[in-house]
């Protein structure tokens, strides 16, 4: 089981994602913090494996207390939740794991949860690498672990996510070296599936494709051997 504070300024906000999370049959204890200075007294005296922070409080900010995180021993995974994305790129060099735009979503905080339900498994992991991307004046932090294909569009190429779609000036083919160790395959010559989000492939000589997210995709008879080859290597095979 996973304990978690919550700390935000309003309480109505606190009691809502408090609510969501009781939800969860993965969450334990939840501790709560109408303040920074309430967050950092009760990471001082509560067993806390998670904190769900506002960013915006007076006095202590979430940045504050996560700074304050940063400088313990064993630290708590940070998830920061806010209604704006002014201090995203801040957010993630101080290493929180995830950043959940209000209103938050049941089914996108029940992804955040899946994901710290690993970290906390793999003994803390390492932070998620994160991109930034632009999008109508704004700049976004994204988690390249977030991403489930790319797309082609000349010199620029579209990521796609469960939630949306951004436009990057960066060529497919070197997001294909850059990524490829990341689980990237090229499967076209306008896209690159992440292997971890394939849902299915037809591997026939007859119009091959691969289901991504729900988006049908296409194989070239160029990619389709090295395709064949990932799928061959990620089989598992009875012990000898």
């Amino acid at each position: 089981m996973i304990n978690v504070l919550v700390a935000d300024d309003e309480l109505p906000a606190v009691e809502e994602l408090a609510y969501l999370l009781g939800k969860d049959d993965r969450i334990g204890v939840i501790h709560r913090a109408i303040s920074g200075t309430e967050a950092l007294r009760a990471l001082n005296t509560a067993t806390v494996d998670v904190v769900f922070l506002d960013i915006h409080m007076p006095a202590v900010s979430g940045l504050d207390v996560a700074r304050a995180i940063a400088r313990s021993s064993k630290p708590p995974v940070v998830v920061f939740v806010t209604a704006d994305e002014d201090c995203a790129l801040e957010a993630f060099e101080l290493a929180a794991v995830d950043y959940l735009l209000k209103p938050v979503r049941a089914e996108r905080l029940s992804r955040t949860v899946g994901r710290i339900s690993e970290l906390l498994r793999d003994g803390g992991g390492t932070a998620p690498e994160m991109i930034t991307v632009d999008q109508g004046g704004t700049t976004r932090m994204i988690r390249r672990d977030d991403v489930t294909y790319v797309q082609a569009q000349g010199d620029y190429a579209r990521l796609h996510t469960a939630d949306a779609s951004y436009l990057i000036r960066v060529p497919l083919a070197d997001l294909e070296q850059q990524w490829a160790e990341a689980g990237f395959i090229r499967t076209h010559r306008s896209y690159l599936v992440a292997l971890k989000h394939v849902q299915s492939m037809k591997l026939t000589a007859d119009k091959p494709s691969v289901s991504v997210a729900g988006a049908g995709l296409p194989i070239s008879r160029r990619h389709l051997p090295t395709v064949r080859e990932k799928l061959e290597a990620t089989r598992i095979r009875p012990q000898a």
